[in-house]
């Protein structure tokens, strides 16, 4: 692994990345933190340090939704309209729990990204400090005009996943958060995972940092919604990441016949990427290559692969909007 630090110290020393990486090969297990977690009092990331994700997480809200099918509380035919006392004018009536797990339910999304391009423009009118349950969503897309029809291709839609969320809570009876945090993150001891508040953060978190055009910085906190919910914001160590898929595949999350359904691919997205029920995945010759994990936001970047053939697994956490990519390709080249 030696060899591969060295790799990853130079670009992370040039691209200035901060976060923490955390790689599990054949070679070992190693985990490493760049830049702070507090720019201004200087206090460096380490490698328990907690990390915002953004849609990286929305693995969870799919695994919440697929261990409440195994329990036969839902199916994947089950329609929104059967599960939310919302109404919804303009939605299809046919929209069901797989449509939203693949983004294929055509739905109106809150943010939609072949409209907007900063995440942040959105709350320039909406008080995001009032974003603080997945309910408070609502109001941003439930009377808007369906964006597609249901059942059309691949359009990645943020919405589905509030829907999603809302469904967790009305068939478990818990807050969203609180069900990942008793039936996933306590489950396989993800200890300094959570969906924190902004405004409330526990120790070890990394402000998110967005940097100014005269090359200043600035924290998050007014670009995001306060509270993650289940189509993002979740926060997490890169070592809990590692955690949680080993669980997956070992089936201790769900059944086997279930895990196995999981992975499988669903959708076709682009040339050799496809999405399922797990995100996105690379599949060459009709063979998984790649699970693929991503986050996005405002002072966030989040990058997750998984290869099946070897076992690898690569977790790259940043507090900065950017950075993961780059890191991540790095250590794909020394080790793939």
């Amino acid at each position: 692994m030696s060899k591969l630090i060295q790799y990853v110290d130079k670009v992370a020393n040039d691209i200035q990345f901060s976060g923490t990486i955390h790689v599990k090969s054949s070679e070992g297990i190693t985990t490493k933190s760049y830049g702070y977690s507090n720019r201004a009092e200087r206090i460096k990331n380490q490698t328990n340090t907690r990390y915002g994700i953004a849609s990286g997480c929305k693995i969870f809200t799919s695994i919440a939704i697929c261990q409440l099918i195994d329990a036969g509380k839902l199916s994947f035919d089950t329609t929104l309209n059967q599960c939310l006392d919302v109404d919804f004018p303009y939605f299809d009536e046919n929209i069901t729990v797989h449509h939203l797990l693949t983004h294929t339910s055509g739905v109106p999304d809150y943010f939609d990204e072949d409209e907007m391009d900063d995440y942040e423009e959105l709350w320039v009118s909406i008080p995001m400090y009032h974003i603080r349950s997945l309910k408070d969503f609502l109001p941003l897309f439930k009377n808007m005009k369906m964006k597609a029809e249901v059942g059309s291709s691949f359009s990645y839609n943020n919405a589905g996943y509030i829907l999603l969320g809302l469904i967790v809570e009305k068939v478990s009876g818990y807050v969203f958060g609180d069900y990942i945090q008793k039936y996933i993150f306590q489950k396989e001891g993800m200890e300094d995972s959570g969906y924190f508040e902004m405004d409330g953060l526990p120790e070890r978190t990394a402000f998110g940092y967005i940097e100014k055009p005269n090359g200043d910085w600035k924290t998050n906190i007014y670009s995001l919604p306060v509270k993650s919910a289940s189509d993002g914001g979740a926060y997490v160590t890169a070592r809990d990441m590692a955690l949680f898929w080993d669980a997956l595949m070992n089936n201790l999350l769900l059944s086997e016949d279930m895990t196995d359904q999981f992975l499988k691919r669903r959708i076709h997205v682009d040339d050799d990427i496809y999405y399922g029920y797990a995100g996105y995945m690379q599949v060459m010759e009709n063979k998984t290559i790649k699970h693929i994990l991503m986050g996005y936001d405002p002072g966030v970047n989040f990058r997750f692969v998984h290869y099946p053939a070897t076992s690898s697994t690569i977790v790259v956490c940043s507090n900065k909007s950017e950075g993961a990519y780059e890191i991540l390709k790095k250590i794909e080249d020394v080790l793939v």
